[in-house]
């Protein structure tokens, strides 16, 4: 792995941590001693103590979707109240509220629309990078990509390739989950499987698509559902050096058919999200990058997870609908991010999707 610092290489090799050793350290280290171990490994890959965050909106095309994931809050079926599919003027609109804050991307992402093909997709992407081409366009998750090739009768590749000419530029990683088939077949059983979820990022990552990888935990898991995830996009990462970054949230259970059906399902702890991001830090040694999930746990605990191995705060996310139908509703603009970061000692940096640093804030 090699980190740029200004315009000098410098090449960092991380020891590389077994599956057994991460999981005596999940079960049996304290959370001071996580930290500690996380930290270390941070100030190796980033020593100039930088911490990054992207100013962007999140437009959901359409709430319409026929996956029925229990775990999600925010979907609506073909017939129910208060579906949509933006139009592309609305759509605009959006960009240029975000342009007028100084934003530089938009994750484009909506649910498992049934009908809508190749063509559709092709339309909006081409429309907003021709008209908006200061606008980085990462977008559609991995079931997005998997059922446009179905629906279509296209392959997945073909997909792709076709989004990049268009003008997407990378992918995100909803979607994963967790990427344990126990797990998925009982919180997403209409859902792309693992394999199929890791496919979708191989054959982007083959395009020259870079992704992200996320981990959404506290719903069914075991400790060694999240091992074989991490193991996963450690093993893929190792074949493609794809992935920009990965992203840990928590499963947020209100209002979610999940939570009927398992009633004592409770929100993840602090403790339980910085011990796994801790440890995430620690497994993941080909990442360059692990964001803080400040929009599930708030600002604060989003700030102490920079001292947990988190070297980035995502972003401030100018608009975010499918975790706040789920009862998490946190904001922060860029000041407030800054602010955090300057607090604990860091030099905050605005960046773009690729991690390139467009300003710091010393």
């Amino acid at each position: 792995m090699t980190q740029k610092i200004d315009n000098a290489i410098v090449k960092v090799k991380l020891p590389r941590v077994s599956k057994d050793e991460i999981l005596h350290l999940m079960k049996n280290a304290s959370l001071r001693e996580l930290g500690e171990m996380a930290q270390n490994i941070k100030s190796k890959l980033h020593p100039r103590n930088i911490t990054t965050f992207v100013v962007d909106r999140n437009i959901n095309y359409t709430n319409i979707c026929w996956v029925d994931c229990k775990f999600c809050a925010f979907k609506r079926k073909v017939g129910e109240k208060d579906t949509y599919i933006l139009s592309f003027d609305e759509i605009d609109k959006k960009i240029e509220e975000l342009l007028a804050i100084g934003g530089t991307q938009i994750l484009f992402q909506g649910g498992v629309h049934p009908s809508l093909k190749i063509e559709w997709y092709e339309s909006l992407v081409s429309h907003i990078a021709n008209k908006y081409p200061q606008i980085t366009i990462h977008g559609f998750s991995a079931i997005e990509i998997n059922y446009i090739a179905k629906v279509s009768k296209i392959s997945i590749t073909e997909v792709l390739q076709r989004l990049k000419n268009s003008g997407l530029s990378s992918i995100p990683g909803a979607g994963a989950e967790i990427l344990s088939d126990r797990v998925r077949d009982i919180i997403a059983p209409k859902k792309l499987d693992s394999d199929e979820w890791i496919n979708v990022h191989r054959q982007a990552h083959k395009l020259d698509i870079r992704s992200t990888a996320t981990m959404m935990f506290g719903s069914v898991e075991s400790d060694d559902d999240i091992l074989e995830h991490w193991d996963r996009i450690r093993n893929l990462q190792d074949e493609t050096n794809g992935f920009r970054a990965f992203i840990l949230w928590s499963f947020q259970p209100a209002f979610t058919p999940l939570k009927d059906e398992f009633p004592n399902l409770m929100k993840a702890s602090s403790n339980r999200y910085l011990r796994l991001l801790a440890c995430s830090r620690i497994f993941l040694d080909n990442f360059q990058n692990i964001q803080s999930s400040w929009v599930t746990q708030g600002s604060h605990i989003g700030q102490i997870a920079l001292l947990f191995g988190a070297n980035d705060l995502g972003s401030t996310m100018m608009e975010e609908n499918v975790v706040a139908a789920a009862g998490a509703k946190n904001s922060m603009n860029q000041q407030e991010m800054i602010k955090l970061i300057k607090d604990i000692g860091g030099i905050a940096a605005k960046r773009n999707t690729a991690y390139d640093i467009l300003e710091y804030f010393e």
